[in-house]
C-alpha cells in the first residue's frame, strides 16, 4: 500500500481544507514545488494533487504550478484532479508528464466520458468519488447526487479506470481516522483497485487500513496529517512494505 502526500492547490499556494469548504482553508506554504520536494525527500513513491480552484472553475487554475512539479520529478508517479472535465485537458496534464488524471464531476455527471477518456489515454484515468452517506458529491462537493459510490465503481469496471480514490467528505481534513467500513465496501464492490482518502489522522489510522485485510485498498492519501506532524510519511511508508513483506 503506498503512502501519498496530498497537495491541495488554491491561488498558487499549498492548503489545506476542512470537509471541502474553500472558505475553511489552511495555507502551508505559498512554494507547492518545494512541499513536493520536502514529500519526495521523505521517500513518497506518489503524489496527489488537487487544484481546487480548478474543481469549482471546471477548468485548470492551478496548471503552471501541476507543469513546474511534474517536471521536477518526471520519474515521481503524480496522479492531478480538479476541473478535468475535457480530454483536450487530459492530453495537456499527460503531455506535462503526470501519470494520472483524476476524473470527479464529469465522471458523475457524464459516466460515458469515463470510457472514452479511457480509451483516449489508456492506464491513465483515475475516478474519483467523493462521498457523503454514501452518496457522491460533485462540482467541489459543492452538490450531493442520488448515485451511491458502490454503483458508480460497478458502472466503471470495464472501462480500464486504474484506480478510484475514494473520499469521504465528513472525515476529510478533520483527522478523525477515514471511514474504513465504506472504503473496505467500494473496494469489494467492484475490481478496481482504491486509493483511501479523508481523514488520516496518525500511524494508528494506517494501521487500521491494513488490519481490514483488503488487498483492493492500494493506497492511502494524507494531507493534513503530514503537514501538522502527527503522521510521519517515511514511517507510515515503511509499515505499509512491512505488512506486505513476503514471509
Amino acid at each position: 500500500m503506498l503512502i501519498i502526500p496530498a497537495i491541495d492547490l488554491k491561488d498558487g499556494a499549498c492548503v489545506r481544507l476542512r470537509q471541502g469548504r474553500m472558505e475553511d482553508s489552511t495555507v502551508f506554504s505559498d512554494d507547492p514545488v518545494s512541499m513536493a520536494a520536502k514529500w519526495v525527500n521523505a521517500g513518497c513513491r506518489r503524489l496527489h494533487l488537487v487544484d481546487l480552484n480548478g474543481a469549482f472553475e471546471g477548468q485548470p487554475v492551478n496548471g503552471e504550478v501541476v507543469t513546474a512539479i511534474a517536471k521536477r520529478y518526471p520519474q515521481l508517479p503524480i496522479q492531478i484532479g480538479g476541473g478535468i472535465r475535457s480530454l483536450e485537458t487530459i492530453e495537456h496534464y499527460v503531455k506535462a508528464g503526470v501519470s494520472y488524471v483524476i476524473i470527479g464531476t464529469k465522471a458523475v455527471k457524464e459516466p460515458a466520458f469515463v470510457a472514452e477518456a479511457c480509451r483516449a489515454f489508456p492506464g491513465k484515468v483515475i475516478v474519483g468519488l467523493d462521498a457523503k452517506d454514501g452518496f457522491v458529491a460533485t462540482d467541489g462537493w459543492a452538490e450531493v447526487s442520488s448515485v451511491q459510490a458502490t454503483d458508480l465503481a460497478k458502472r466503471f469496471e470495464a472501462d480500464g479506470v486504474s484506480a478510484i480514490v475514494y473520499t469521504d467528505i465528513a472525515k476529510d481534513g478533520m483527522m478523525q481516522g477515514c471511514n474504513i467500513p465504506a472504503t473496505v465496501a467500494l473496494a469489494r464492490a467492484s475490481r478496481i483497485p482504491v486509493i483511501a482518502s479523508g481523514g488520516i489522522h496518525h500511524i494508528g489510522d494506517i494501521q487500521a487500513l491494513l488490519d481490514a485485510g483488503e488487498p483492493g485498498i492500494i493506497g492511502a492519501i494524507t494531507g493534513r496529517a503530514i503537514y501538522e506532524g502527527t503522521l510521519d510519511v517515511a514511517e507510515a511508508q515503511a509499515l505499509c512494505d512491512l505488512a506486505f513483506k513476503p514471509v
